[in-house]
């Protein structure tokens, strides 16, 4: 396996569902803004949206893969036998978890936005379409499933690509919007479930050269698949602790007006980095990494990690930066048309400057959990996960009266950057990981590089101030030019100083 080559295959698919996803919002926010609309929306969004990333952005992986390659190694029949039994079981579960949230949906609601609950056209409406997108929870975990079979035999393209349907479905849904008007909430929810299923379709036609459905109900559980279930559920929360910690969040700016649609546009900004610095690698980083641990090749173990974690660190710290630098230049080209005004800029701008600071944890906190899982242990990240959680949610709670949403960022960022601290050493006291002679100072080159480039991007927005103001009506366009220059610069310095070679392209692992 080639980690740049794979990264670069699943990132690229990753990053035009992405800027897909971007062109969506874009749409998202003309139409809709950050008004009343938007907020109901967003919440029965959000629900379907992070058991996607939880699920599809390598959480199903980190316990699938490494028990599936055990049983790959030892021979094909045993692991086509072991993935069905998972995907039965998995099937009747989600089957039985979709139809009780649906009959019990306005107590879920309540639950995910309690803020809602005195407001009785917004909560009855939140139910409503929540219960149009729930059924994608199903479909996407499937898909999951289609996607951990594919990357566990190294075939990545598909799997990354496989998100780009739902935005599609939804930009065509939202190229009608000015003739939907207050139902274009509806279809937006019925075009979640839509590409769910098409998506789940989509997978199936390639992973049908490596699994067969077979349906058999007869339910035994071996301990095996026990093993498996037990990894499962730690290793959802573990690995999707950023994205947990952003629910929360959801949950409890639900209080505020607007403060779930600031929180939103934020966060799909900085996800777009975060798709490839921190889960493109750890999903790609997976099947290689479990097969080494297997045969105890200590050698390209620590090879592994090591340019794993480089190749993360080259990836998320320009990114930070340039986030910190340009927050509200970013919000507002990209977001500030229509219905978003001046006042929605500024505020998820700022809640957008806090989430930058914690990118560089966010991304580390995939790469190090990803480590633990190929060791088949999810129960470490778990209860690392579990306080940063609650170290959220108590930092959330307590100030979210005195300053309002914009607490949830940073709570978010300092949760976050703890979570991956201890994350670290507990890797270093196990031996599971260690630095190699090289990692220091190829940090330290990219810490420089990115700091380079960060003084280059500022230079830009100054040049370009005027261009780059709300009332400015090719403003994108600016901002992807001083995007695009400062990434080429940031290329330069890199190749310069050797903080990136280009020879680690073709290297293999």
């Amino acid at each position: 396996m080639n980690l740049v080559k794979s990264t670069g295959t699943f990132g690229f698919y990753t990053i035009i569902s992405r800027l897909l996803g971007y062109f969506r919002d874009v749409l998202i926010a003309i139409f809709l803004g950050t008004s009343f609309l938007a907020d109901v929306f967003f919440v029965a969004f959000r629900i379907p949206n992070t058991f996607r990333r939880l699920f599809a952005e390598g959480t199903f992986n980190a316990a699938f893969v490494p028990s599936y390659t055990s049983e790959l190694v030892s021979s094909k029949p045993k692991a086509k036998k072991f993935a069905n039994e998972i995907f039965n079981l998995l099937f009747l579960g989600l089957m039985f978890l979709v139809l009780l949230v649906e009959i019990f949906m306005p107590l879920f609601v309540s639950l995910i936005a309690p803020g809602f609950v005195e407001d009785k056209k917004k909560i009855d409406l939140a139910v409503e379409l929540t219960r149009l997108t729930f059924p994608f929870l199903m479909f996407i975990s499937l898909s999951s499933f289609f996607a951990a079979i594919l990357n566990s035999h190294n075939k990545f393209a598909a799997a990354s690509a496989a998100p780009i349907i739902l935005n599609i479905v939804l930009i065509m849904i939202l190229f009608l919007g000015r003739y939907l008007d207050d139902s274009l909430i509806y279809f937006l929810s019925y075009g979640v479930s839509i590409a769910g299923f098409l998506q789940l379709i989509f997978l199936h036609r390639f992973v049908k050269k490596f699994y067969e459905i077979r349906f058999n109900f007869k339910l035994k559980i071996n301990n095996k698949v026990k093993f498996f279930f037990k990894k499962l559920l730690p290793s959802i929360f573990s690995s999707g602790v950023t994205q947990i910690n952003i629910l929360i969040g959801t949950i409890i700016a639900s209080f505020q007006a607007s403060a779930v649609s600031y929180l939103y546009y934020a966060d799909r900004i900085y996800q777009i980095n975060l798709a490839i610095a921190g889960i493109a690698i750890g999903v790609v980083v997976l099947p290689q990494l479990s097969k080494h641990i297997l045969s105890k090749d200590k050698t390209k173990i620590i090879k592994i990690q090591n340019k794993a974690l480089e190749l993360s660190m080259f990836l998320s710290l320009p990114a930070s930066v340039a986030l910190l630098i340009g927050a509200n230049e970013i919000i507002s080209a990209l977001f500030g048309y229509g219905s978003f005004n001046e006042i929605s800029v500024h505020n998820s701008s700022k809640a957008l400057f806090y989430f930058a600071l914690g990118l560089p944890a966010f991304a580390l906190i995939k790469i190090f959990s990803t480590f633990f899982f190929a060791n088949h242990d999810t129960k470490t990240p778990f209860y690392i996960s579990l306080i940063s959680v609650i170290i959220n949610i108590t930092i959330s709670i307590y100030y979210f009266k005195i300053i309002g949403f914009i607490i949830i960022p940073i709570a978010t960022t300092i949760s976050s950057w703890l979570n991956s601290i201890i994350l670290f050493f507990y890797l270093k006291n196990r031996n599971l990981f260690r630095f190699n002679e090289i990692f220091i100072t190829k940090f330290l080159k990219i810490v420089f590089a990115s700091i380079a480039m960060g003084f280059f991007f500022k230079y830009l927005i100054l040049i370009f101030e005027n261009q780059l103001d709300y009332d400015y009506s090719t403003k994108s366009f600016y901002l992807v030019l001083s995007v695009f220059l400062s990434f080429i610069f940031y290329l330069f310095i890199s190749i310069s100083i050797k903080a990136f070679k280009y020879q680690d392209i073709k290297l293999r692992y």
